[in-house]
């Protein structure tokens, strides 16, 4: 007899069920990529208006993007604990709310304060939004729905590009823009009360009436021919137990720990994957404003470069959206990845020709949203369950972390002290390490049932424990692996 969870897995697409959640969770998506490109456009504005050097400016990104490395953890274990549909809506309410507020903020050091309170709220959209999509959408799609639901943020960063650009003439432009996603999240919020709790996580949560419940009217709504199954008693230990921002803090150092010891060569991976990639693309986000206006760009101009980049980004997170099922997450990865890093290295080199300089952005931000569908999907897939939302909100915090640091010393040692070309080499070069890496550490999910891994690591032990590792694992159809 099937499970509940092959039942949701198998059921047929519709955009009436699964497709409305999908465009929920992409809204929810959209903003956190308008959160984050509007680091790169405040950036010289308020450098102007409260006299920055290079590497102050470079705090505003920086405060954004560890608040959203506290949320990502937070919220990841928040939402395997209490469900993802609290949390789905929680997020964007602290959000909102710090982002109200720092539109009056009255200096400097009042904004970065709240602009890492509001990315706190933000971070935990990604880890709980890809956690929910993923267990909603059948395996057959899962992967293309997966990737995506990416296209919702070269789309969130054009939009910022545009509305910033439009409000370069406005006086106190930089409040302005702030102020412009506060409504739009609002909505957003009232909207998600709709979305129903994932059987996923009801099922492991040992709440199986409730997901008996979603289960059936999944099956009515999408036209499927009802059948009977299964739903397996949760592990003990595993009940849902409400707690707030403490427990979440105390349940994401656990998770932590159940993230090395299910896998320490897959939560590697991920943890590198995640912090290169991710590296090389604030980078380039973040600073590209700055860097056109240093080249002598105009306000307006500079913005537009920026902005053509992630237009172009949308065609190649279509693009992923159908390679990520024919080439396999492995081999996309690896090969876009480096590619794009080089890319950027071209742009460096001939910033003095603005036509070149311009191709080389567009070229960047097709590639490195070719890349980044891709490993968000690969990424979500190697985690069973019970780890899904917790796996991917670590390896998020890491990386935002890391990059969060990142404008910081990018604008106050490594521009100034390498220059573009280099600084540029140098995260190409980690870029193809974490690749190599990946290539030898960890298998290849195309096809794969999303707890195929924690079956058998139930069965066999810990991964790795045969001496031969991830890479002997085999999708749900008995295929050899790719990759």
């Amino acid at each position: 007899m099937k499970t509940g969870d092959q039942i949701v897995q198998e059921l047929p697409w519709k955009w009436g069920v699964q497709g409305r959640i999908f465009l929920i969770g992409g809204l929810g998506y959209l903003f956190d990529a308008w959160d984050i490109a509007l680091n790169g456009f405040l950036m010289p504005l308020l450098g102007k208006e409260f006299g920055l050097t290079l590497g102050e400016r470079g705090l505003v990104a920086t405060s954004n993007l560890v608040g959203m490395a506290v949320g990502a953890v937070v919220w990841g274990a928040i939402a395997d604990r209490i469900g993802r549909k609290k949390a789905f809506s929680a997020t964007l309410l602290i959000f909102a709310l710090f982002s109200v507020l720092g539109t009056a903020s009255p200096d400097y050091a009042t904004f970065l304060v709240l602009r890492f309170l509001a990315g706190v709220g933000l971070g935990g959209c990604i880890p709980v939004d890809y956690a929910l999509v993923s267990e909603f959408s059948p395996k057959k799609y899962r992967g293309r729905v997966l990737t995506a639901l990416d296209l919702w943020w070269p789309v969130g960063v054009t939009l910022c590009g545009l509305v910033a650009t439009l409000m370069v003439p406005w006086e106190g432009n930089w409040r302005w823009m702030l102020a412009t996603m506060v409504l739009p999240a609002l909505l957003l919020f009232w909207v998600r009360r709709g979305v129903p709790e994932s059987p996923v996580y009801l099922t492991k949560a040992g709440r199986e009436a409730e997901a008996r419940a979603v289960i059936d009217d999944l099956v009515a709504r999408t036209g499927a021919t009802p059948q009977p199954y299964a739903v397996p008693a949760p592990p003990p230990g595993s009940e849902d137990r409400a707690g707030g921002v403490v427990r979440g803090l105390r349940a994401g150092v656990a998770q932590f720990k159940g993230l090395w010891s299910f896998s320490p060569r897959i939560t590697s991976v991920a943890w590198l994957l995640f912090v290169t990639v991710m590296l090389v693309y604030y980078a380039a986000l973040t600073w590209m404003p700055s860097i056109l206006k240093e080249q002598g760009y105009g306000d307006t101009a500079s913005f537009t470069g920026t902005t053509l980049m992630s237009a172009v980004g949308i065609a190649g997170v279509a693009a992923s959206t159908w390679l990520v099922d024919v080439v396999g997450r492995k081999r996309l990865i690896g090969i876009s990845a480096p590619v794009a890093t080089a890319a950027l290295v071209g742009f460096a080199l001939v910033l003095e020709v603005r036509t070149a300089a311009l191709i080389g952005i567009a070229a960047f931000g097709f590639l490195i949203q070719l890349t980044i569908p891709v490993l968000y999907a690969y990424v979500s897939e190697l985690y069973p369950t019970r780890l899904r939302a917790s796996g991917f909100g670590w390896a998020s915090s890491v990386s935002r972390v890391s990059t969060g640091f990142a404008p910081m010393l990018f604008g106050s040692l490594m521009w100034p002290l390498l220059g573009l070309p280099l600084t540029f080499t140098v995260l190409g070069v980690v870029v193809v390490a974490a690749v190599l890496w990946m290539a030898v550490a960890a298998p290849e999910t195309k096809g794969r049932e999303l707890d195929e891994l924690d079956e058998r690591a139930e069965r066999d032990g810990p991964p790795g424990a045969d001496g031969h590792g991830d890479r002997d694992e085999r999708p749900a159809d008995g295929a050899p692996m790719r990759g």
